[in-house]
């Protein structure tokens, strides 16, 4: 009881801290509030079979929604101005059941605890008042965390060169999960998202005169031509390879299979504002890792949702 009373805490304390950062805006998620769903169909291609017993990931389509997004918590910011992208996707199981993969554009988080991402929030909003530019905003992290300066490197880049098209992005969960096949054995892994098309260049023009709205409208226009693709691979962890640290990724080395393809076809017009993307909720084949992070995520997603759903 007091380990649940003190995630819950700790989830209240994060909301409290990132709604700090930008302000509250009512009836809107606390991070990545920006966002436009579409309609997607996941076709496994069997190859997961193997390692984990998850219904979705065997050999029959899933239908699922998917979730384009900006990681600000200010829904009016300019998609220009949020470097991080995000692509959640909620797999509908045949069972009646979902489980979710939440993914953004860099493969490794910049806190490995709840503990120290409130506190280098918590920075951010002290130095915000005195700091001059974002670079000594910067500097305060990375003295204070060395742990984060991967990640941090990593968005500065994806800024210096913004994305052309939601559908060309690379997408990564971050954290290991565990697959269990029908033996009981259990396969560490890491999922990222490759999409079919790949696009090198840089955002053409004056990025001052950018639609806020450019990559929401540009992926509205590319699939009315035709569905976006991406492909479900799996990096197996081997022993000694870190489950509790999403700030650390696994060597390159490490063995990937391709598992399914997802298929995007088309906008939901009505957007669903009781959706929640957690990604702790997962199947019978599939268990969460030790990363202290990702279990925490689920009692901070219900903090900002239940506050969101009563719009405040």
């Amino acid at each position: 009881m007091q380990d649940k009373e003190l995630h819950q805490s700790l989830a209240v304390e994060a909301v409290d801290t990132l709604e700090q950062l930008e302000g509250t805006f009512n009836g809107f998620r606390r991070a990545h509030a920006k966002g436009q769903c579409y309609q997607a169909t996941f076709t496994p291609n069997g190859e997961a079979i193997p390692f984990t017993t998850a219904t979705h990931l065997q050999e029959k389509e899933t239908s699922a929604i998917v979730r384009f997004s900006n990681s600000s918590p200010n829904p009016t910011k300019a998609d220009i101005l949020s470097p991080v992208k995000g692509m959640a996707v909620q797999f509908q199981l045949p069972d009646g059941e979902i489980t979710n993969l939440i993914s953004v554009t860099i493969p490794i988080f910049v806190a490995k605890t709840p503990e120290t991402f409130i506190e280098m929030v918590a920075l951010l909003n002290r130095k915000e008042e005195d700091a001059n530019n974002k670079e000594e905003l910067v500097k305060g992290l990375i003295e204070q965390y060395p742990e984060s300066v991967p990640a941090l490197k990593m968005v500065k880049e994806i800024a210096a060169q913004p994305p052309t098209s939601f559908s060309t992005c690379h997408y990564y969960p971050i954290h290991a999960f565990y697959f269990i096949n029908m033996d009981g054995e259990k396969q560490a892994v890491k999922y990222r998202w490759m999409p079919d098309e790949t696009m090198q260049e840089k955002v053409s023009g004056d990025p001052k005169t950018l639609s806020n709205n450019y990559l929401t409208e540009e992926l509205d226009e590319r699939l009315a031509k035709g569905a976006v693709g991406f492909n479900l691979v799996i990096q197996l962890g081997e022993d000694g390879d870190i489950t509790n640290d999403s700030t650390k990724a696994w060597p390159k080395d490490r063995q990937t299979i391709t598992i399914g393809h997802l298929s995007i076809t088309d906008k939901v017009e009505d957007q669903v504002s009781d959706l929640l993307f957690d990604p702790t909720i997962v199947p019978s084949g599939i268990e969460l890792s030790d990363d202290p992070i990702l279990n925490f995520r689920h009692d901070a997603y219900d903090v900002s949702f239940e506050r969101r759903s009563h719009n405040h």
